[in-house]
């Protein structure tokens, strides 16, 4: 089983909206040498072999082209290295909004000449005018992870810094999974793979809606105050979380800034503080991410710095109902140094620090303990003994 996470560019937001009221709409017959375009450069690590276009259907909506993309691309490793992760710019169209996407597919293990499978289930939207000539899609290669780090291609949408966040991520988990395994036979894996998904079951969830500035909705979400972050510190965490707030009404938080140290000895180019909301009754749910502010962040070995936002989030849980905002927590969740390398919390800082229960599994967990739900602990055990 292959992780695909999507990754919707910012204007992809709107192309549900755009493709909602299109009754009576006939799907255009799809032309598979016209319908889509995977670019490869000559140099790329990967080879394409196939393509099934399956379902995928194009359909005039007012004066655009929703397309229904159900794409099964067959690819093969044709370097010299294992491959880790995959990252795919899909276009339709560069300045419409919902015209573009991506998927990133993380937690791979292929070695050179193996062939693997990788999905695309998208929709898009592009103009008519547009849609006359040449190909209504185009798939572009972004990145390519390999097993030591090193990576390939033009990373327009950061995807060397997120597949190896996953990476380090995957080889955090597999690592602990195998620890219980040596320690404690097959019954203790069992138990902790029993846990782990009895944890993604009961994971509370909250819906964000971020808008930039202050909303319009500032009067009815009741007076505003200022509420300060407490925090979660890591001991070997490069970056150390000094003070934060926000302005708080009811559901919402509004500007939400947090001041940082790099306490390491190499600069920083990234960090990302998770952010923990706890509702009146003391419920506690992961709900977001401060980023570094500045993409150009460049923070030296004690320096400080801010993460701050121009943004107000409301918090919903999922399947309805608001929920007032009664406290914050922050932690760092990752780190990139200006070398590539990265930071994420070790296994043992997430659990003394209750953290698993709140935060999703990473990528490489959830592939993990699908697979002993699908071919059970044998399967498992011997996928482990393959790192």
């Amino acid at each position: 089983m292959f992780m695909r996470i999507k990754i919707a560019l910012p204007a992809l937001a709107c192309a549900a909206l755009l493709m909602g009221g299109a009754d009576g709409a006939r799907a255009q017959a799809l032309d598979p040498a016209n319908f889509i375009s995977v670019n490869f450069p000559p140099d790329s690590p990967l080879a394409l072999v196939a393509r099934d276009l399956g379902e995928s259907r194009a359909t005039p909506r007012g004066g655009a082209m929703a397309i229904d993309l159900h794409v099964s691309l067959s690819l093969r490793n044709v370097s010299q290295n294992r491959v880790r992760g995959v990252t795919l710019l899909v276009l339709a169209q560069d300045v419409t909004p919902g015209g573009k996407a991506s998927v990133a597919t993380p937690s791979l293990n292929v070695g050179p000449g193996e062939t693997f499978p990788l999905r695309i289930d998208l929709r898009l939207l592009r103009p008519l005018a547009a849609s006359t000539a040449g190909h209504l899609v185009r798939v572009d290669l972004d990145g390519v992870l390999f097993q030591d780090l090193s990576f390939y291609g033009p990373n327009l949408l950061n995807s060397r810094r997120a597949m190896t966040v996953w990476e380090a991520e995957a080889e955090r988990d597999r690592r602990h999974f195998k620890s219980v395994l040596a320690a404690s036979g097959p019954g203790g894996l069992q138990r902790e793979v029993l846990d782990s998904l009895s944890r993604q079951a009961s994971r509370p969830r909250l819906d964000v809606q971020v808008s930039r500035g202050r909303t319009t909705s500032s009067a009815a979400a009741g007076p505003e105050q200022v509420a300060q972050f407490s925090f979660l510190r890591f001991p070997d965490s490069p970056v150390e979380p000094l003070d934060g707030a926000a302005r708080i009404a009811g559901n919402e938080a509004r500007a939400p800034r947090i001041q940082v140290r790099n306490r390491s000895s190499k600069p920083v180019s990234y960090f990302e503080i998770g952010w923990i909301v706890k509702d009146a009754q003391g419920r506690e749910y992961l709900a977001a991410s401060v980023p570094a502010s500045d993409p150009d962040l460049r923070l030296a070995p004690g320096r400080e710095s801010q993460a701050l936002q121009d943004a107000s989030l409301r918090f919903s849980r999922s399947g309805g109902g608001t929920v007032a905002i009664g406290g914050m927590t922050g932690f760092v969740s990752q780190v990139e140094y200006t070398d590539g390398k990265v930071w994420v919390p070790n296994r043992s800082e997430l659990g003394s620090a209750q953290l698993l229960r709140v935060l999703a599994p990473s990528p490489e967990e959830q592939r993990l303990t699908d697979l002993y739900r699908r071919k059970g602990l044998a399967a498992l055990a011997e996928e482990l003994k393959k790192y």
